[in-house]
């Protein structure tokens, strides 16, 4: 396939450097050449940088938009990238994607105008993160929640500590069939395990658990996090964007402080948040003192979310040491998550791993729903649609002989969600969550497509 991305900023530098691993034709343009530099000199990337502006048609020829498979446009510029992929489609591109920065055009009303544009996905990081951080703040005692089909399926990443009572037993005593859980990936330290039966849960770990909705309460109760008072009161540092669509999307129960710098961006930000449970303070989020007077002591959650990784990380660690037990931090540089993580900062917010996770299924080939990029394990979870007649339906799951580094944990037929043990027998038409390493879920592609489909097609629709 090939795919063309234009802007090589973080959230185009990380895309390329993820694609390029799936042994796809990927050319990344930008004016910078500082900028396409920093991918040459890592060397260990397959893809070709172009410098040229990402709105030049003749630019665009010469990247080779007009055999495009699939063109992505993610440079600073909303403007640009929407005016981009109009000429991209124009030229022959086959797929477009744009990020933007205004969350009118996210709309259901919209699709339709943009896809006469030709633009057929939009990307919007600010939004996805906001909702990440929502659902964290609504089950404060998990580390990620994802729920698949409406919540036919749900995953949980859980934080473990001296309370569990799953901890030191082979996964084949904990997950025996009719057990309502699967443990389908395990974080321990800087390492990820796809675990088989006789892996053991330690202290420590974050366990990635697939259930259902019945049992939330249930596994709740087995990892000791049953005490845990719910997020009520909340306070954020930094009142950017995704701190906008955080107070936007919060739950009515819940009351939001917001602590911004600028006063300019104070006063936009009464402008825009004109509910009562919401209240923005003027001052600095690292003054400790300002914290107390503002009752940081008195909060459930604290969320960091300023541009500056350091700070955010930083601001999550004082608020621990003053009793916050639930933090969130976004984390933009790649190379602090696992530190992030180690801190025991709870939630983990990367806008580019999030963009990447909505546009990543675009480039595999078989009809996959939804995937997701685990933002502290490398891990990829995908939702595959198993074809007719295709190899995952031709025998019982303990006989596929699946790669290592790659689990089931459960699949959606006729709307409900089952778990999948050795014995079960994926039907065409079941909708399958695959959990694997990073790198492998390209790998899939064979066991879910149709028989008599090519492997090297496209998707044929886009999720927002």
């Amino acid at each position: 396939m090939k795919i063309i991305i234009a802007g090589a900023g973080a959230v185009g530098t990380h895309l390329a450097a993820l694609l390029s691993k799936e042994n796809q034709d990927i050319v990344l343009i930008d004016e910078s050449p500082e900028k396409t530099a920093k991918l040459n000199n890592a060397g260990n990337y397959d893809l070709l940088t172009l410098n040229v502006p990402p709105t030049s048609i003749r630019g665009l020829k010469e990247a080779g938009v007009p055999h495009a498979d699939l063109f992505i446009a993610v440079t600073p510029e909303e403007t640009r990238n929407i005016t981009c992929c109009m000429l991209a489609h124009t030229l022959g591109a086959r797929k477009t994607v744009a990020r933007v920065d205004n969350s009118e055009y996210m709309q259901t009303q919209y699709q339709e105008f943009f896809a006469k544009m030709g633009i057929d996905s939009l990307i919007y990081p600010e939004s996805l993160a906001a909702q990440e951080i929502v659902e964290g703040l609504k089950r404060s005692w998990a580390r990620q929640y994802w729920e698949v089909h409406d919540g036919a399926l749900i995953m949980l990443g859980i934080k473990l500590r001296d309370r569990a009572n799953i901890l030191n037993a082979p996964l084949k005593e904990l997950c025996r069939p009719g057990t309502p859980y699967h443990i389908v990936a395990i974080k321990r330290g800087y390492n990820t395990i796809i675990p088989g039966g006789n892996d053991e849960l330690k202290l420590g770990d974050i366990a990635y658990f697939m259930t259902t909705k019945k049992y939330i309460s249930y596994i709740r109760e087995i990892v000791g996090k049953e005490t845990y008072a719910d997020v009520k009161n909340v306070m954020i540092m930094g009142g950017g964007r995704t701190s906008v669509h955080v107070a936007n999307l919060k739950p009515d129960y819940m009351t939001m402080k917001i602590i911004e710098q600028s006063e300019e961006r104070c006063l936009r930000l009464n402008e825009l948040l004109e509910d009562d449970d919401i209240r923005i303070v003027q001052g600095d989020g690292r003054d400790t003192g300002l914290l107390i007077d503002e009752g940081i002591r008195d909060m459930q959650a604290f969320a960091a979310l300023t541009p500056e990784t350091e700070t955010n990380i930083l601001a999550c660690l004082t608020a621990k040491r003053m009793g916050v037990r639930k933090t969130v931090a976004m984390v933009e540089n790649m190379d602090y998550i696992t530190m992030a993580e180690k801190l025991d900062i709870g939630t983990i917010i990367n806008k580019k791993m999030i963009a990447a996770s909505h546009i990543y299924q675009m480039m595999l080939d078989t009809d996959v729903a939804n995937v997701k990029c685990l933002t502290i394990a490398s891990a990829d979870v995908a939702e595959f649609i198993a074809g007719e007649g295709s190899l995952v339906t031709k025998s019982i799951v303990r006989d596929l002989r699946l790669p290592q580094g790659v689990t089931l944990g459960g699949l959606v037929r006729d709307g409900v969600g089952h778990l999948i043990y050795g014995n079960t027998q994926i039907q065409a038409g079941d909708s399958v969550v695959v959990f694997s390493m990073s790198s492998l879920i390209k790998n899939l592609e064979r066991y879910f497509c149709r028989s008599t489909s090519p492997i090297n097609r496209i998707i044929s629709s886009f999720s927002h």
